[in-house]
């Protein structure tokens, strides 16, 4: 179902402009309890502004709040990375290139995944999980 997201649920953002696509950026969170976050999230002024997959029990939430969202994944297990930051990009294969001449460790090398979007994972020099996507 597409890269794994902190526990094997495949992520999926909502769609937007691709031409300022590479302005955005946001963490993601891995949960034990999708719903009960979501709703702690509906408390502190957040909505539910997409879902994956769209119907049925949710892998994957995007919450927005003003100017600022969050995207929530199901399944964050203790052992596995709890928290990433998904960063838009002009191109994924390119800026990972780039990435690994720096240095960088590569998790996972770009993949079309099935909301539309090419997906990278990385991580930055202290080891956070970074994700780079780019609409199709």
């Amino acid at each position: 179902m597409g890269i794994p997201l902190l526990g094997g649920v495949g992520l999926g953002v909502a769609p937007c402009n691709p031409s300022v696509m590479s302005d955005r950026a946001f963490p993601i969170i891995g949960v034990q309890d999708l719903p009960a976050t979501r709703a702690f999230y509906e408390e502190l002024g957040f909505s539910q502004t997409y879902q994956f997959p769209s119907e049925g029990e949710a892998g994957f939430v995007t919450m927005q709040r003003g100017s600022s969202s969050i995207g929530i994944g199901a399944g964050g297990a203790i052992n596995e990375d709890r928290f990433g930051y998904w960063v838009y990009v002009d191109d994924v294969d390119a800026t990972l290139e780039r990435l690994k001449a720096s240095g960088a460790t590569v998790v996972a090398e770009p993949e079309d995944q099935p909301w539309g979007e090419r997906v990278a994972r990385t991580r930055d020099p202290d080891g956070n999980l970074i994700y780079l996507g780019a609409a199709l």
